[in-house]
């Protein structure tokens, strides 16, 4: 009995290991929590695309928007752990939703696997042409003399954007009237009419009406800056210390998914992301590529549910 059992798990252990070189031998799911359009769409339509190209099989984008990302996580979260549905997981997605929503269908923690980061987006500080400040300087100041009176936008209530203006104001003292809406587009057309007048967003959102000089970009919210901005000065430089915010994309998968299949795809996005033409066209979505193993992106992880977790109690964020 005890061969019997032992040549057994062996044959199970040979058939898993047969399984995942041959992996993918059928089109692969990749979900993205949020709808068509917009940066992080196009991002995952990128990589999609180029990884059917390096694996041999269809790498199939599926959009499942709803809750903050929270729908497409979670279906993810239940499907089989075969490397077959993956997840384009976001910030939002995966630690700022988390955090606030009481009753989530899934574990970020226990749910998923890390695969590998991808792509980070920088977030700047947009005000409309209308309103007076032409510096951060000048921001600051009147912020600190009329508290209260800007109105900032934001993506809607616990967005991505409605934190990083929250941790901005909890960083440099100020206080702006948080004006929420369905999405970054609506409050974007609303700082260029003037209804509102302060947005943190990410860069491409807004970067067609810098160029015609509809928008003013007072700061980039990244340790360096941007390449696609380079006269924007990042907050650290402008003085506002710990509020380097850059959006990121990354791979995961269901959680007991084959390591073997987590390499394979970890090599496969290793070997993406430094690829010229990849570089290029990411770059034009003023994306930067940004490769992080699974462990790297477990620690990114853990340090954005401590950064978040802070802005969240001191701002007392609550979802709608």
């Amino acid at each position: 009995m005890f061969k019997f059992t032992t040549v057994l798990v062996a044959a199970m252990g040979f058939c898993s290991v047969v399984s995942a070189q041959a992996y993918p031998d059928k089109p692969v799911d990749l979900v993205v929590p949020f709808a068509p359009g917009g940066t992080v769409n196009l991002t995952a339509r990128l990589l999609a695309t180029r990884m059917s190209q390096v694996l041999g099989q269809p790498v199939i984008v599926d959009n499942k928007p709803g809750a903050g990302g929270a729908i497409g996580a979670a279906f993810v979260a239940r499907a089989r752990a075969d490397g077959y549905t993956l997840l384009y997981a976001t910030m939002g997605s995966q630690v700022i939703q988390p955090l606030l929503s009481r009753n989530l269908p899934f574990s970020p923690s226990k749910d998923f696997a890390p695969i590998a980061l991808f792509a980070t987006v920088p977030n700047v500080l947009a005000v409309s042409a209308s309103t007076p400040a032409r510096s951060m300087a000048e921001l600051l100041q009147y912020a600190r003399a009329n508290p209260g009176k800007l109105n900032m936008g934001s993506a809607g209530q616990g967005s991505v954007n409605h934190m990083i203006g929250e941790l901005f104001m909890l960083r440099s003292g100020v206080k702006f009237t948080h004006v929420p809406y369905k999405g970054a587009g609506p409050a974007a057309a609303d700082l260029l009419s003037g209804q509102i007048q302060v947005l943190f967003v990410n860069l491409p959102t807004v970067q067609p009406y810098v160029k015609s000089g509809r928008v003013r970009l007072l700061g980039v919210a990244s340790r360096q800056r941007n390449a696609a901005i380079p006269d924007v000065p990042t907050f650290e430089e402008l003085g506002i210390k710990n509020a380097e915010t850059e959006s990121w994309s990354a791979l995961m998968a269901p959680a007991g998914t084959s390591p073997q299949v987590i390499r394979k795809l970890q090599d496969t996005v290793r070997s993406i992301i430094v690829e010229p033409e990849m570089v290029r066209r990411l770059t034009a979505q003023g994306a930067q590529p940004f490769y992080g193993s699974g462990s790297e992106m477990a620690r990114l992880l853990a340090d954005d549910n401590r950064r978040w977790n802070e802005v969240i109690k001191h701002a007392n964020v609550q979802l709608e």
